[in-house]
């Protein structure tokens, strides 16, 4: 009786094996193949967006948004295989879809925050931005994250939902910027004196803009001594080399001029005599 029960034990794990072992080959031969073909899909695409010259921004979101459909397309067809119905391949779908959707809400709206930095621009690969206190060039933008990398080294990663939704300051959006460059200075030095050496050291730089000219304003008055402003306009790629030299090549000339910065003071009445 045994053997009876033991022998049709093995008939039913054989027939299972015949039967499974060709949809397991064939599953596996399908994901072999559609891994290779996803790779050279997405080669074509690179190479079509670098004769096209497709903007950075678009590329990597369209290149992370392929990947996804691809692999879902592979599946899928992985499924049919293996012997699940169309239909109840989408009603799966479709149940995971809801289920996703509901645990991923955030990630819904990175997904939908990703579309709007694309189709608005506030920004692109490659920009200098300031959002929430971090700086950095725009390394790349995905579906779901936009990353900075910062002037110290740091990797940035920030939801696309949030850039979306919050102020940006794209310092690489217009083609000149204003160097502002602050100097205190004591009551007894005279703006008539250093307004021109101030002046004259920033129009001596050869990457300054002669339009708009630079100036040089008194901005406020403190308890003892006066603030000015000089300003200066350059290129965008060149603000942050000409801003340190301008700032070492004012110093420089107030000194040679013997002009010194100002140094707090305090008047100290004895016996309360006036």
């Amino acid at each position: 009786m045994d053997s009876f029960y033991l022998e049709r034990f093995k008939e039913i794990v054989l027939s299972g094996l015949r039967s499974i072992a060709p949809k397991a080959i064939y599953s596996i031969l399908a994901l072999l193949i559609g891994i290779f073909l996803i790779k050279l899909i997405m080669n074509l695409l690179k190479k079509t967006f670098k004769k096209y010259k497709v903007d950075l921004s678009l590329q990597s979101f369209l290149e992370s948004l392929s990947i996804f459909i691809l692999y879902g397309f592979l599946f899928a067809v992985i499924g049919s295989i293996i012997g699940v119905e169309a239909t109840s391949f989408l009603a799966i779908f479709g149940a995971a879809g809801i289920a996703v959707g509901l645990a991923l809400q955030g990630s819904l709206a990175n997904f939908a925050g990703g579309i709007l930095i694309l189709a608005f621009k506030p920004f692109k690969v490659g920009d200098l931005i300031n959002v929430n206190a971090n700086t950095g060039i725009v390394q790349k933008i995905d579906i779901l994250y936009t990353r900075l990398k910062t002037f110290d080294g740091r990797i940035i990663t920030m939801p696309n939902g949030y850039v979306a939704n919050t102020d940006v300051d794209n310092r690489s959006k217009e083609p000149i910027r204003r160097i502002n460059l602050e100097f205190k200075f004591a009551f007894e030095i005279k703006m008539e004196v250093v307004r021109p050496i101030i002046l004259n050291t920033l129009k001596s730089h050869p990457l300054v803009e002669k339009n708009p000219e630079p100036d040089a304003w008194l901005d406020s008055l403190g308890e003892s001594d006066f603030k000015v402003i000089a300003r200066c306009w350059v290129k965008t790629e060149d603000y942050w080399p000409t801003y340190w030299e301008q700032l070492e090549a004012v110093k420089r000339a107030l000194d040679e001029h013997g002009i010194e910065m100002p140094i707090p003071r305090r008047i100290i009445y004895d016996g309360g005599k006036f």
